[in-house]
């Protein structure tokens, strides 16, 4: 990659950052703040230190992003490190400009889309090697002084926490409530733009006619297949296991070409959320 193409890569790449955080930003402002909805983590948790006293959600953040950023930014290493910086810039700065205003006051649209958008925007801070810190980071910073601990787990209890304390702060259990979903949007929003929507299907295939069902499997959908070396350890008679991956616009057609040729095939499906290769995704990195 010449220097020009990888000039205009950094430029793109901090765009998308820019447009990351001020996604997250207005998933906070327009739905989920103004209806004390927290999204757990660090800026949750603002949402709801702001109902109790005022004081704006950008400084909460700051304040507890700041010295995570400090300690964890060996953690994250250079690149990572500077991206997370600016990434938490641009989202400090739309939280501190971006009006604080409900789009709407149905408390579970707020959360649906508040949570889509906030979610939204953290996929793409990921995908480009970006974060905002918080609980993420100090996951990462836990682990790395404990490594039994989790970050998984961390985050899991971190953002219970904040839930229900939001719950707690309003005296409404309903805020709880929709503020799960607003967790679960953002989760999910962050799986898809990380993953893509259009997951792709595994098929592993037992059949007494391996180069039959390979060679139309090949012939027809142009897809590749490999053989794996089975024994089935109730007959102890060796086996061939057809691997084939595909495009969910090719379930239908895979299963048809089978049963057609094997009615007694045994197959297996599985979800597969990312195939690298030729026919499928073929960027083996985004950096």
């Amino acid at each position: 990659m010449g220097k020009r193409q990888v000039k205009f890569r950094m430029i793109f790449d901090y765009f998308m950052l820019a447009v990351g955080g001020l996604l997250m930003s207005v998933g906070i402002n327009l739905f989920l703040a103004p209806n004390v909805i927290a999204p757990g983590g660090v800026t949750g948790f603002s949402v709801v230190v702001r109902e109790l006293t005022t004081i704006p959600i950008y400084v909460t953040n700051l304040c507890i992003n700041i010295p995570l950023f400090i300690f964890g930014a060996k953690i994250l290493g250079k690149k990572t490190a500077i991206r997370t910086f600016f990434t938490t810039l641009v989202f400090t700065l739309g939280l501190k400009f971006i009006p604080l205003r409900p789009v709407t006051g149905d408390l579970l649209l707020a959360a649906a889309f508040g949570g889509v958008i906030h979610g939204l925007g953290m996929g793409i801070n990921f995908k480009f090697e970006g974060t905002t810190g918080g609980t993420d980071l100090a996951g990462l910073i836990f682990s790395n002084i404990n490594p039994r601990l989790k970050v998984s787990s961390f985050m899991l209890a971190i953002n219970s926490f904040v839930v229900l304390l939001a719950g707690v702060v309003e005296g409404r259990a309903e805020i709880t409530l929709y503020s799960v979903i607003a967790v679960y949007a953002t989760s999910k929003l962050v799986d898809i733009v990380l993953e893509g929507p259009g997951y792709s299907k595994g098929f592993y295939i037992i059949t007494y006619k391996p180069e039959e069902v390979a060679d139309a499997l090949m012939k027809r959908l142009h897809r590749g297949v490999t053989a794996l070396k089975g024994k089935g350890m109730y007959t102890k008679e060796e086996r061939d296991v057809l691997l084939c991956a595909v495009h969910r616009s090719e379930f239908t057609a895979v299963k048809e070409i089978i049963q057609e040729i094997d009615p007694k095939a045994f197959i297996m499906i599985t979800e597969m959320t990312e195939v690298l290769g030729e026919g499928f995704t073929s960027e083996l990195s985004s950096s």
